[in-house]
């Protein structure tokens, strides 16, 4: 009988370290899967990436960063969806787009990342305290901050930064 019961004490010990570890390492990383083409071609539907939410406890997104935010967008079941998009401008810049070129505080951007040469749009704006500007990498299939349904984002509604692609296999790594 002693035997039964150190054994089903060292199932409740392991099952609660793993328990434990697993609350731990969900408070610092999220998984995601990528569902649309808005950041192609950095990023393709079905990537299976991995979100750091520990940059985002100590400072606010950078301009380059790409993150994963909930939006005020709805899901086919009702819930509100998050987008990954990347950060093109952060709180006290000023973004304009003209002739299918982005500018940051008057430089125009190098985005070697985008889908294309071109972004559609005419914008000139500052960006307010505590949010962000976002763009997709696919300009032209993107529902970004270009789009009022999307606009400023809130710096409370980022989830995260993308870390780490994990899946397709071939193309395991950061994300840049």
């Amino acid at each position: 009988m002693g035997n039964l019961r150190e054994e089903i004490y060292e199932w409740l010990k392991t099952i609660v370290i793993a328990v434990v570890i697993a609350m731990v390492i969900t408070a610092f990383v999220r998984p995601t899967l990528v569902k649309g083409y808005s950041m192609y071609p950095t990023l393709n539907p079905y990537n299976y990436l991995i979100i750091n939410k520990v940059p985002y406890m100590i400072h606010n997104p950078e301009k380059g960063d790409i993150v994963v935010f909930k939006s005020h967008l709805k899901t086919d079941r009702g819930g509100e969806k998050d987008l990954i998009k990347r950060v093109i401008a952060v709180e006290g810049d000023h973004i304009a787009v003209t002739d299918g070129k982005v500018s940051v505080n008057g430089e125009i951007l190098d985005e070697n990342y985008i889908n294309g040469e071109y972004t559609s749009g005419e914008i000139d704006l500052t960006v307010p305290k505590e949010t962000i500007f976002v763009m997709g990498d696919n300009r032209e299939n993107s529902l970004d901050s270009r789009d009022e349904r999307v606009g400023f984002v809130p710096i409370d509604t980022v989830r995260g930064k993308v870390l780490v692609r994990l899946y397709p296999f071939n193309k395991i790594g950061t994300v840049k």
